[in-house]
């Protein structure tokens, strides 16, 4: 696991419950009961699980996520991945063997991150 570029790291083992906001990018490897922010790179590594919803600019999702994924720009969902969620995105990537379950919805209509946040203050 490359973790030179990425800011925040909840890693293999760890439990966090409760909600993540961060302004750079972010590795799950753990797992998050939880809602994910950032406007930086969500990434959830193979052995990572998200429980709750992410909110990012862009996800790459190697492992297992439930709830509701919203990105700026693109979501990845690697061959390893099983989700079972609303995306909303600009751009989607699927790689063979992910595991979709769920509603898409794509393209221009995504609001950008910062804009939602400021909606929520």
């Amino acid at each position: 696991m490359d973790t030179t570029t990425v800011n925040n790291l909840l890693g293999n083992g760890s439990v966090f419950k409760g909600d993540i906001d961060s302004s750079g990018d972010i590795r799950i490897e753990g797992r998050l009961i939880g809602s994910l922010k950032t406007n930086g790179k969500a990434i959830v590594g193979q052995t990572g699980i998200i429980e709750g919803n992410i909110t990012c600019k862009q996800a790459e999702i190697a492992g297992r996520v439930k709830g509701t994924v919203r990105t700026e720009e693109l979501t990845a969902l690697k061959s390893t991945s099983k989700v079972e969620v609303e995306l909303i995105t600009k751009q989607l990537l699927i790689e063979v063997g992910a595991v979709f379950t769920g509603k898409c919805s794509m393209g221009e209509q995504v609001q950008p991150v910062v804009e939602e946040k400021r909606k929520l203050v």
